[in-house]
Formats: C-alpha cells, sequence, structure tokens
C-alpha cells in the first residue's frame, strides 16, 4: 500500500453477549459474555495493522481503565492509536450474537463523540490514504470533524474512502452521506446500506446508481459474497467458505483486507478477493478484531 492509511472512528468496549436459544423475554436467556476490543474504525485498524500494513487511528477514548486498555492493545497491534481522551466515558457497544450468529448492537458512543477536526487533519498527508466510519459522519457532534477531514484529504490529494456503517443511521443521514460521495474515492456498504443510500429496490440496482456516484463501490452481502463495480465494469465474487461464529466486524476486517490491495494499485478483483480473506478469517472467531481480550 502507498502512504499510511489514516483510519477515523470509533474506538469502543465491546460487551459481547453470545446465545443458543431464543430470548427468554423478560426472563433469563444463558448467554456467554465477554468484554472485548471494539469499534469499526479500531477492528479495521487492528486487522490491517495485523497484516503488517502502516495504520493510524484517529479517535477519542475516555479518561478511564476501559481507555486506557484500548491504547495498550491498539499499541500491541502495532496501530499508531492517537487517541485523545475525552470527558466522557470510552464507548461500549453491548453485542448480541444470536443462535444464527447474527448480531444486533446496542452502541453508546461515549467519548467518540468529541473527536475533533484537528486531531484528522493535522495528520494527512498527500501519500496518505483517509478511511472515514459513517458513525463519525452520522453523529452530530463529530460531522463536522469528518467534513474537514474529507475536504482537507481532497485539498492535498490524498484518497478517500468511506463506510456509512449502519442503515439505520443511515437512513436519517442519506442526503448528508450522498453529497459527501461526491469527494469520496471508494465506497464500502453493506446490501442494506446500498439500497438505503441508493434508493433502489434491489441490490444490483443500487450498485449501477452508486456507480455514477462514485469511482470503486463495493457491495458486502456476508454469505452471499460481493458485488463490486469501476464506472461499467462489475465483479461477483462469492463468500469464502468457512466456520461462521461470529458476524460481528466481519465488514471492518474485510476493507482491512482490500484497501491495501486497492491502493497498490492491483485489480478491483485481486482488492475483494484480499477483503473476503480477511473477512473469513474475523467470522470465523468471536469479537470483532483479532485482538485477545
Amino acid at each position: 500500500m502507498t502512504g499510511r492509511c489514516i483510519i477515523v472512528g470509533d474506538v469502543m468496549l465491546d460487551v459481547s453477549t453470545s446465545i443458543d436459544t431464543e430470548i427468554a423475554l423478560a426472563s433469563d436467556t444463558p448467554a456467554r459474555i465477554a468484554l472485548l476490543p471494539g469499534g469499526a474504525a479500531s477492528n479495521t485498524s487492528t486487522w490491517m495493522a495485523s497484516a503488517g500494513h502502516e495504520v493510524t487511528l484517529i479517535g477519542c477514548v475516555g479518561d478511564d481503565a476501559f481507555g486506557s486498555h484500548a491504547r495498550e492493545v491498539l499499541l500491541s497491534a502495532g496501530v499508531d492509536a492517537r487517541l485523545s481522551n475525552g470527558v466522557r466515558a470510552t464507548g461500549a457497544c453491548v453485542v448480541l450474537v444470536d443462535r444464527h450468529h447474527e448480531r444486533t448492537m446496542f452502541p453508546d458512543p461515549g467519548a467518540n463523540l468529541e473527536l475533533t477536526a484537528e486531531q484528522v487533519t493535522s495528520v494527512l498527508e498527500p501519500d496518505s490514504h483517509l478511511h472515514m466510519s459513517g458513525y463519525t459522519m452520522m453523529n452530530e457532534p463529530t460531522r463536522p470533524a469528518a467534513l474537514a477531514a474529507i475536504h482537507r484529504a481532497r485539498e492535498i490529494g490524498a484518497t478517500v474512502s468511506v463506510d456509512p456503517a449502519s442503515s439505520a443511521p443511515l437512513l436519517r443521514h442519506r442526503v448528508m452521506m450522498l453529497q459527501a460521495c461526491q469527494s469520496v474515492d471508494v465506497l464500502l456498504l453493506n446490501e442494506a446500506e446500498a439500497i438505503v443510500l441508493s434508493g433502489a429496490s434491489t441490490v444490483t440496482e443500487a450498485l449501477t446508481d452508486l456507480c455514477r456516484r462514485v469511482t470503486t463501490v463495493v457491495i458486502k452481502r456476508g454469505a452471499q459474497g460481493v458485488l463490486a463495480g469501476q464506472g461499467e465494469s462489475r465483479i461477483q465474487a462469492p463468500a469464502r467458505e468457512t466456520t461462521v461464529v461470529d458476524s460481528t466486524g466481519a465488514g471492518d476486517a474485510f476493507t482491512a483486507g482490500f484497501l491495501p490491495v486497492w491502493r497498490s494499485g492491483d485489480t478491483l478483483a485481486a482488492a475483494v478477493d484480499a477483503g473476503q480473506v480477511m473477512a473469513a478469517a474475523a467470522v470465523s472467531r468471536v469479537g470483532a478484531s483479532p485482538l485477545p481480550p
């Protein structure tokens, strides 16, 4: 990958809760619970660093034990973590992994809401790549910082990618995201996000619409693989066979595999394949990153 990847977004503590039965509402449901490193930006950074790439993570944590632990595990993974201390507590997310291995998340962003534009713009260089988590763009307190970072990246000639991160908030912020996409080189999103953002009724129509707006579009479809496009060119790649344990962070891992190959100038197919390899590794383990609890 040419230049350092600057990843901006959430650093979280994940309270991973896995169950093997239906939820007994208003009663008890047996579960396995683990405290794990999380946050879309943190996940992508650690997966990318684990493959030997230079990564700088820009974020904000609380001045607390969980924030200190986040710094330690990111450092151990080889991530250049530029984390400021916020007034709020370190962000946390309850991740419910059901018996079908699908995850539902209940996030509290905490100190992530205190990210500033200066934290990001001060480290951007012309040969760097800026990857922006959609949460940073859609959370009102951090939106100015996210948009300022994208503007600065384009101003100095750095490349930019965005992952909208979640379909529910995207529905509320669709217009803003579409406007931001005018300054983006790569858009990485899942099928639900692609349909929400494009307004299309099918994933194929969504890809066609989004390829008119962004040079490279990648739609992650879980077990159905990946659809990707550049201009009029289209790629459909099946998912790699693996034993699925936990789908949390699979998209973040895909991004970590995809971006370095895309940045190297290799083919879109090669970049998608690299993303698939890392996503398969992610779903075969508990938690969203390659880091230990």
